[in-house]
């Protein structure tokens, strides 16, 4: 999928009209049931079908529907699972760029930025919920999974849906990340998917529950582990460019500690500092071919790539300094390209600067929970996303550095800062 960009001047960019509020609309049947009609080749490709858990407790009740985000799939998978049920969609203002954005809007899709404080969105939801009388899906985790585990939410949702005081549904897929994993470069795997649709609270249930117990719940639901689901029923991705792509999760090597000289391709992963060789068999399980395999499960290795990168920030070591391509986005129109700019990322935080200093753009390590960080970004690059609820910045760095760990940075440097404030 590609998105509606032009070059600007960054003078003619703050000229632009911003985003104006609109109330969500109600779906329109027709537009659904055409979409569902071209959702129909890729849920008879991928068998799919899903399973209910108390689901008949809310039967044609508006509900918060949660849906894990696993890949591009995910929005075909909703509507085989709720069409004809019409649904409100919480979706990135990104994702609604173009005339595609309007027609989004007539399905009931309401934008917002990824990873910025929202409280119109909450009114949103709300209108949606009470005024359309319609369920809203949103996926709570905003980004894809990098390993194929939940990917870091922001905490107190149970706030959220205290709030609203409606059930709440979760959506949880199996086999959609490995039809399609983020890191693959939109290649397609040949994968069953399936899904499990649970009410795990009814309004009633919501209201005599706690917040910290509503969010114990949701806790326990995003709480998967797709490669370990593959490897414990040997679930076969036997192609032979399962690889391609996976040193942008694995960008450290174990070995001898090089950074950003890893390569996936085929079905190896190879570090070119010290040439160790991982194969990766049709299992998503990793072996060294020569010595012992460090981590052979993709998650393991993920997050010990999260503990180094919490040494470094204790240490005051970790630095991001690179020249970068810059996009801002302002409005549903189109994704401006603005030519180069220059992106740190220390523990004071993110620091743009771009467009002969004209830009100078400073990101609190503390304004979000994670980072808007996304591989091949709608088909132009890796890309790491900044901004605020005016103006995003999308920055394509021209050198080799890895989005995955300006993201692991975010979230870690973010639960220091917090941690600290609290004490």
């Amino acid at each position: 999928m590609k998105i509606n960009t032009k070059e600007m001047s960054y003078e003619d960019v703050l000229k632009l009209p911003r985003l104006q509020h609109k109330n969500p609309l109600k779906p329109q049947m027709w537009l659904a049931t055409i979409v569902r009609i071209v959702c129909a080749p890729t849920l008879w490709k991928t068998k799919f079908t899903y399973t209910t858990e108390r689901m008949e407790l809310v039967r044609d009740q508006p509900c918060l529907i949660l849906m894990n985000h696993s890949s591009f799939t995910d929005m075909k998978l909703a509507f085989g699972i709720f069409y004809p049920q019409k649904l409100g969609i919480v979706t990135s203002v990104d994702g609604m760029t173009g005339i595609l954005g309007k027609l989004m809007r007539l399905l009931g899709c309401t934008p917002t930025r990824k990873y910025v404080t929202d409280m119109q969105l909450i009114k949103d939801i709300n209108y949606m919920l009470k005024k359309n009388k319609t369920s809203v899906l949103m996926y709570p985790e905003a980004g894809y999974s990098f390993d194929g585990c939940a990917t870091t939410m922001p905490k107190h949702l149970g706030v959220l849906l205290k709030r609203l005081g409606v059930p709440v549904v979760t959506v949880i897929t199996q086999g959609a990340f490995h039809r399609d994993p983020l890191y693959n470069m939109l290649q397609i795997r040949d994968v069953k998917v399936s899904a499990h649709v649970k009410c795990i609270a009814t309004a009633e249930e919501v209201k005599e529950k706690s917040a910290d117990e509503l969010d114990a719940l949701l806790a326990e639901v995003f709480s998967f582990d797709n490669f370990a689901w593959q490897r414990d029923n040997r679930i076969s991705v036997d192609v032979p460019f399962r690889a391609d792509g996976l040193h942008r999760v694995l960008y450290k090597c174990p070995r001898c500690g090089a950074e950003n000289q890893m390569e996936g391709k085929g079905i190896h992963l190879t570090c070119h500092a010290c040439k160790t060789q991982w194969t990766m068999d049709e299992y998503g399980q990793l072996s060294a071919d020569e010595g012992i395999t460090e981590y052979p499960h993709i998650p393991d290795w993920y997050q010990w790539q999260r503990e180094c990168i919490r040494t470094e920030l204790e240490n005051g070591t970790y630095l991001l300094d690179t020249d970068v391509e810059v996009a801002v986005q302002v409005n549903l129109n189109a994704i401006c390209k603005i030519g180069t700019g220059h992106l740190t990322h220390t523990t004071d935080g993110f620091h743009l600067v771009g467009a002969g200093g004209k830009l100078d753009y400073h990101q609190s390590p503390v304004f979000s929970h994670t980072l808007y960080s996304d591989f091949y970004w709608y088909e132009i690059g890796d890309v790491i996303g900044i901004g605020d609820n005016e103006f995003s910045y999308f920055c394509f760095p021209k050198e080799n550095v890895s989005v995955c760990k300006a993201r692991l940075a975010t979230e870690e440097l973010y639960k220091m800062k917090k941690k600290r404030r609290r004490e």
